[in-house]
């Protein structure tokens, strides 16, 4: 059977449109020849999420989001997932959009659940939505931010201080301070020169000196026995004081010395003999006279003896 020309145009036209259709698919992601099923996930918020973005599991790509759009009389996204894989998926899986850069792509990631009853083409996966890696990097550099102003602060505080601090006046007071400290350590090394000349012209003194006290040592390591004897008595004299009664003594001193006192007190007044002999005038005059009448009458007694001492022979 010869074909004719018009049937070989109409089936190259054919052959065509597939080849269009399904290159028009290829580009979209989307296979004619394996099974194909829709699943959906509604969010609150799709940021950076765009058609033909990846569909993932455990990091391989088993689709790709097919359309987006919003829930009827909600302000809730409800998005569209092509799985061109026979995955089976279990009913409690959760469909997450997750950062795939640092530019704000994304992707949706299914994480399987464990439900033993699996989705049926058209269910609705639970959804949830992770931070991009932007936001997961702000949130990290932040508080580094916050502590960097903070330090910055801090040193603006303290070049403010130093340049307070290194004034014309502070300097110059420290310029006189290291001048002073200069001078002090000048005066350090003249007075360590000194005490050298001197140890070096006082050296056989210092020597008699450290000799001397070597003779000492000697002498007192020679003598220890008589300085524990010594030692000895005093404490021997101490616990003979402590077993004396001392207190009886002095209470026995104090009471003579009272007595005496009394009698100190007694001559003074005149009371008695010998208080009238120390405050009478007349006794002592009286005792001068008789003593200057015994004088004349021994005088007159060695000159005229026979008118006191007769003598007969017979």
């Amino acid at each position: 059977m010869k074909l004719t020309r018009e049937f070989k145009v109409g089936l190259l036209f054919l052959a065509a449109i597939a080849l269009f259709i399904w290159g028009f698919n290829f580009l979209k992601g989307t296979s004619l020849f394996t099974s194909t099923r829709y699943f959906y996930a509604v969010y609150d918020k799709v940021d950076g999420l765009e058609r033909s973005n990846k569909v993932m599991v455990n990091g391989l790509r088993i689709g790709q989001v097919q359309d987006m759009d919003f829930v009827e009389g909600s302000s809730k996204i409800i998005v569209e997932l092509y799985i061109k894989s026979d995955i089976r998926i279990p009913r409690n899986s959760v469909a997450k959009i997750f950062g795939t850069d640092l530019l704000g792509s994304k992707a949706v990631e299914i994480v399987m659940g464990d439900s033993p009853q699996l989705l049926e083409d058209g269910d609705t996966l639970t959804s949830t939505l992770e931070s991009s890696l932007k936001d997961q990097l702000s949130e990290q550099v932040e508080p580094l931010k916050r502590k960097a102003i903070v330090l910055i602060n801090s040193v603006d505080s303290v070049m403010a201080v130093i340049q307070s601090i290194f004034s014309e006046n502070t300097r110059q007071n420290l310029a006189s301070t290291i001048e002073n400290i200069r001078i002090t350590l000048m005066n350090a090394e003249s007075v360590s020169s000194n005490i050298d000349t001197i140890l070096k012209s006082e050296k056989s003194r210092i020597s008699a000196i450290i000799t001397h006290l070597e003779s000492i040592s000697h002498n007192l390591e020679g003598n220890n026995k008589k300085i524990n004897n010594i030692i000895t008595n005093f404490e021997t004299l101490s616990d003979s004081l402590a077993s004396s009664d001392l207190s009886k003594t002095v209470r026995e001193a104090g009471v003579a010395i009272n007595n005496l006192k009394e009698i100190s007190n007694k001559i003074n007044r005149g009371e008695g003999t010998i208080g009238k002999l120390f405050t009478n005038d007349s006794l002592y005059y009286n005792l001068e006279k008789s003593s200057s009448n015994l004088d004349k009458l021994l005088e007159d007694i060695r000159l005229n003896p026979k008118r006191y001492v007769k003598l007969s022979l017979f």
